[in-house]
């Protein structure tokens, strides 16, 4: 679990919250079913228009990317990896395809049954170098529509809220109706702007920021199983590997345990 993501979403929803009771409000004040429709609904609608139907899939896919820990850590994959060089080392290169079975990332596995066929270098880089584009692909795709919802969300609020304005205008002389054409025209605003800015643009954020963690780990594998091809030696492909962290290693240790 991912307890960051999980603190700030129940932060940014607690503290407004909070903040309305201690005003004197009530939860119950802005639970609007019309508003909901308008801004919600519509949003859908605008974002179903905007994409097609495997972004959508694509989008649902990455949504457990937000909760959930799916960075590898870079240290065991770095060990992982050496761990092959000095298999491939000492037994030759067709081990790797029995290293392959049980890798801990798709990429690497793809890698080390490569190099164990006996694929060109350039052949294997192209293959892992074009998997990684279309993870990227896949990635940029699913943040940009949810980057997209959070664009929409506060356009329909404002709608929602000019269309309880109108019922508002339409029912002056009738004042029992204008508290509900009042409350659908402000509630409407507030949906739009905590759609967007408590839910979609952040769940855009955090899945561009957390694959930007596992794209350095895909780079990791690729020039590891590259540096294994060569023929290097297994702790000089530790030390290359090393560099792709921002730290050193002490410190890469802690962020490892951590997660």
């Amino acid at each position: 679990m991912d307890f960051a993501a999980i603190i700030g979403t129940f932060l940014g929803f607690a503290f407004i919250l909070a903040g309305m009771i201690l005003e004197g409000g009530n939860i119950g004040q802005i639970l609007q079913i019309t508003a909901a429709f308008i801004v919600i609904g519509g949003t859908s609608g605008a974002v179903f228009l905007s994409f097609p139907i495997a972004d959508f899939k694509i989008a649902f896919s990455l949504l457990k990317t937000v909760y959930f820990n799916e960075v590898p850590t870079m240290n065991k994959l770095i060990a992982e990896i050496v761990d092959s060089s000095q298999k491939a080392r000492k037994e030759g290169v067709i081990i790797l395809e029995k290293e392959a079975k049980k890798a801990s990332d798709p990429l690497l596995a793809l890698g080390l049954e490569a190099v164990a066929d006996g694929a060109d270098p350039s052949l294997v880089r192209e293959m892992m170098e074009n998997q990684l584009a279309r993870l990227e692909d896949k990635v940029q795709t699913g943040a940009k529509v949810y980057e997209s919802a959070g664009g929409y969300a506060p356009t329909l609020g404002i709608i929602g809220a000019v269309m309880g304005l109108i019922q508002v205008m339409q029912n002056l002389s009738d004042p029992s109706k204008l508290g509900a054409g009042i409350a659908v025209a402000f509630v409407a605003t507030i949906y739009g702007l905590f759609l967007a800015n408590l839910i979609t643009i952040p769940y855009s954020t955090r899945i561009k920021q957390k694959y930007q963690k596992i794209f350095v780990a895909k780079e990791i594998i690729i020039s590891g199983v590259l540096s294994i091809q060569a023929g290097e030696s297994p702790a000089l492909i530790e030390r290359k590997l090393e560099t792709y962290l921002l730290d050193n290693k002490k410190a890469a240790k802690k962020e490892d345990k951590a997660q």
